[in-house]
This record gives structure tokens, sequence and C-alpha cells, in this order.
């Protein structure tokens, strides 16, 4: 089994959106999120995109980049530039890899919606390539 990170700012929409899809979607890889400064809460949004999609699970929740540093992973993946920017060294992961989403924190449903289908369509045979 494969392990990606999956990293941006606040770990409240586009790396939780992302862990959930990996984990659903992809077979032989496991993923887990984080953020460089992670919300309090899993944005709402966020949330409604998942359960629409049917792959919420109680088991998302912002967590602190820090708690993963000393992991292994195969792969630590930013989807935003300032997690790219203030990413901390990963000296156990086998591949880092950059692939910038749009923040759609403070914007309107259709948003996380159209995140929802980039990660599916873009990012996730982004992450398959690059694990196989």
């Amino acid at each position: 089994m494969k392990k990606i990170l999956i990293l941006c700012t606040g770990n409240s929409c586009r790396s939780i959106i992302a862990e959930a899809m990996v984990n659903n979607y992809l077979e032989n890889i496991s993923a887990f999120s984080a953020g460089a400064k992670p919300a309090k809460n899993v944005h709402p949004f966020a949330k409604k995109v998942l359960i629409e999609e049917g792959i919420w699970s109680d088991t998302l929740y912002s967590k602190s980049v820090d708690n993963f540093v000393k992991d292994y992973f195969d792969m630590v993946l930013t989807v935003c530039d300032n997690a790219k920017e203030t990413c901390p060294i990963f000296p156990n992961a086998k591949k880092i890899a950059h692939f910038p989403l749009n923040d759609p924190d403070g914007k309107p449903y259709n948003e996380f919606v159209k995140i929802k289908n980039k990660i599916k369509e873009k990012l996730l045979p982004f992450i398959s390539h690059c694990l196989t």
C-alpha cells in the first residue's frame, strides 16, 4: 500500500476533499491530509460535496502538518502555493510534488463542486501516474 500526504494551508477544503477521494477511488493508495495552519473544522461546503459524492466520513478533520513530518510517505503533495512555500522538509518522503488547486474558501458552493471535479478528473490520474 502506497502512502500519500496531501497538504494545503487550512486543511479544511482542498486537501480534505482530495484525501477522501484518493481513499475512495484509488486502489492500493492510502491518503492523509494536513495543513500548514489547520482550521478548526472541515468547511461545511467541503463536507457537503463529499456527502453528495457519497464518500463523507466522520474520520475527516483538519490536522497539522507537524503531526506527519517524521512519517514515511511515497509522496507528499502540496495543492496550494502557500503550502508549497511553507512546507517543512519531509526526510522520509520518496517524492515531493505540487498540483495547485484554487482555494474555494469564501466562495459559493459551486466553486467547491468545481474543485471536487478537478480532483476527480485531473488530480486522481496525476497521483495514480506518479505512484505507479
